[in-house]
C-alpha cells in the first residue's frame, strides 16, 4: 500500500480531533521531549507529565511532553505527522507502521548510536529483539523487552475440566474437539464452550510469518528451513483448522454471533491468549471464577511480528536525539521511573507494600492512569502488583529465553513493488476473513473461490516478489555467518 498520504484530507480530518498532551510551558531551561503514544486522551495527562518531568529532569536533565493519539485515530494522526513534517522526538510504533515509516525516512538510524551512547540499554535487551527490529541491517527504534516471544496459552475453567475430566495438555484440534464435545453434551444447547468475537485471537495462522497485516493468505511457516512463501489457504494444517472451526460453529461449540460481535463476556469456559501461566489468576478474578488452568497452545517463538509489537523510535528531525535516547534508556533501566510510567503517581495512583514473603509489590489505589504499559519499556524492572504471584515476571523471562527464533526473524518485506496487488488482495481477503475465521463459512465451499479471486487480484505476483526478497534476505544472513 502506498505510504504517500493525501495531506489535505488528513489535515482536514485532524481539525476535528481532540488531542491531549503536556502543553505547559517549560521555564527550567531543560529540553522538553515530545513523546507520542496511543491512549485514552485523559484531560489530566498534562498535570501528570509535570510530575514525571520533575523526575526525569532531576535524573537526566530533560522534561517529557507525552501526547496521545486516541485508539481510534492514532494511525491517522501518526500518518499525518510523518507526511506533514510535524515536529516530535519519540513515537511509539509497531509492526503495522514501523517498516513503512522507516522506509519514508521518518526515524533516526540508531544502529551505532545506541551501542555507543547507551551501551547499557543495548546490552540490556536480548540480541533477538534487536534482530527483530533490524531493517536491511539498520535499527530505527528501541524494542520493548516484554513478552516479546509469541507464546499462546489456552485457559480452561478448572471447574469445567474437573467436571468432565478433560485432557487439556493436548492442544491438537482432534483433542480440543473431543473436549468440546464432552462439555457441549453435558451443558446443553445454550452453552457455548468456545466463545469468540470478530477480533479475538486467530489460532489458525499462528505458525506462519505473514508479510503484511491482515493478509494472512501469504506467508512462510516459522519452522520452514526452506523458507518457502506459500498461499497459506492451500496448506493442509490451515485447512484442517478451518474445518474444525466450522464444525464447532455448526454444532454450537462456538457462539452463533461470533462473526458479528466485537466484545466478549467476562467469563468464558475456554479461550486463547498471548500470556504466561501466572496470568491465570487475574483472568479468574476478572471472570469471577475460582480458577483457570493454563496449557501452552503455541510457542514460544521469536518472530519479527511479535518483537515489533512495541517499539519507540526517535525522529530523524529531532533536535535532541541523544536526550531522547537517554529518556528511553531511563524507562528501560530505572525501576522507579518505570513504575511511574506503568502505574502512575506514588501516593495517588498506587503505593508500595511488603508481601508476607518479603517481596515488594505495588498496590493500586486508582485504575485511571492513562499511559499504556506495553508501549513504554522493560517489563522486567517493574515492581509486580500485589495481586501477582511470586515469580510473575520470571515466567515471562523464562519463556523469552527458551523461545525458538523464526526462520525469518528480522525479515520485513518491502511492499512497494507490489503495493497495488497488496491493497487489492487485502480488500478481497477482508470481505471473507471474519466469516472464515469464526467458522461461520464452510471452508470446503468458500476457500476455492476465495483463492481464485485472490489470484485474479495478484496474489501470485505478491508471492513471487516475497520469495525474491526472502531469498535475498536469507543469502545476506548466510553471508554474515
Amino acid at each position: 500500500m502506498s505510504q504517500k498520504i493525501n495531506c489535505v484530507v488528513l489535515l482536514a480530518a485532524l481539525a476535528g480531533m481532540t488531542l491531549f498532551g503536556c502543553n505547559k510551558s517549560n521555564n527550567s531551561g531543560a529540553p522538553t521531549l515530545i513523546w507520542w503514544q496511543i491512549g485514552s486522551n485523559s484531560a489530566d495527562l498534562a498535570h501528570y507529565c509535570e510530575i514525571l518531568s520533575d523526575y526525569t529532569e532531576a535524573k537526566i536533565g530533560v522534561r517529557v511532553d507525552i501526547r496521545q493519539g486516541s485508539w481510534s485515530n492514532a494511525t491517522q494522526r501518526f500518518n499525518a505527522m510523518i507526511n506533514t513534517g510535524e515536529y516530535w522526538d519519540i513515537l511509539f510504533s509497531d509492526a503495522n507502521s514501523y517498516p513503512s515509516f522507516a522506509s519514508l525516512g521518518a526515524y533516526a538510524d540508531i544502529t551505532q548510536m545506541v551501542k555507543e551512547a547507551a551501551p547499557e540499554l543495548y546490552y540490556g535487551i536480548p540480541e533477538e529483539l534487536w534482530n527483530g527490529v533490524s531493517l536491511n541491517g539498520a535499527v530505527y527504534g528501541v524494542p520493548t523487552y516484554k513478552d516479546s516471544a509469541s507464546t499462546m496459552f489456552a485457559f480452561w475453567d478448572a471447574a469445567v475440566v474437573e467436571k468432565y475430566q478433560l485432557n487439556i495438555q493436548d492442544n491438537s484440534w482432534r483433542n480440543l474437539d473431543a473436549n468440546f464435545k464432552k462439555v457441549k453434551a453435558g451443558e446443553g444447547q445454550r452453552y457455548y464452550p468456545y466463545i469468540i468475537s470478530k477480533g479475538d485471537i486467530d489460532p489458525v495462522f499462528l505458525r506462519y510469518d505473514t508479510f503484511t497485516s491482515f493478509l494472512h493468505p501469504i506467508g512462510v511457516r516459522s519452522d520452514d528451513a526452506n523458507h518457502r512463501v506459500v498461499c497459506t489457504l492451500e496448506q493442509d494444517d490451515v485447512l484442517e483448522a478451518f474445518k474444525y472451526m466450522h464444525h464447532w460453529y455448526e454444532t454450537g461449540v462456538i457462539n452463533p454471533d461470533a462473526n458479528m460481535v466485537e466484545t466478549l463476556p467476562k467469563y468464558r469456559p475456554y479461550f486463547i491468549a498471548q500470556a504466561w501461566p501466572s496470568v491465570a489468576a487475574s483472568y479468574a478474578t476478572s471472570a469471577a471464577i475460582e480458577k483457570y488452568l493454563p496449557s501452552r497452545f503455541y510457542g514460544p517463538v521469536y518472530s519479527t511480528g511479535s518483537i515489533q509489537g512495541s517499539i519507540n523510535c526517535i525522529s530523524v528531525n529531532s533536535k535532541y536525539k541523544n536526550e531522547a535516547l537517554k529518556l528511553l534508556h531511563l524507562v528501560n533501566s530505572d525501576p522507579k521511573f518505570r513504575d511511574m510510567m506503568a502505574y502512575g503517581i506514588e501516593g495517588d495512583h498506587f503505593h508500595y507494600v511488603t508481601m508476607p514473603d518479603g517481596r515488594r509489590a505495588v498496590h493500586r489505589d486508582r485504575n485511571d492512569w492513562p499511559l499504556v504499559n506495553y508501549q513504554e519499556g522493560n517489563y522486567f524492572i517493574e515492581t509486580p502488583e500485589d495481586t501477582a504471584p511470586a515469580g510473575y515476571w520470571d515466567e515471562v523471562r523464562s519463556l523469552n529465553e527458551s523461545a525458538v527464533p523464526s526462520q525469518l526473524l528480522g525479515f520485513s518485506m518491502d511492499l512497494t513493488p507490489v503495493e497495488n496487488e497488496v491493497i487489492n488482495c487485502k480488500n478481497t481477503w477482508m470481505k471473507y476473513y471474519t466469516d472464515i475465521r469464526t467458522g461461520a463459512s464452510d471452508p470446503d465451499k468458500m476457500l476455492p473461490g476465495i483463492i481464485a479471486e485472490l489470484r485474479k487480484k495478484g496474489m501470485d505476483t505478491i508471492i513471487a516478489e516475497a520469495q525474491r526478497q526472502v531469498d535475498e534476505f536469507v543469502q545476506k544472513q548466510s553471508d554474515k555467518e
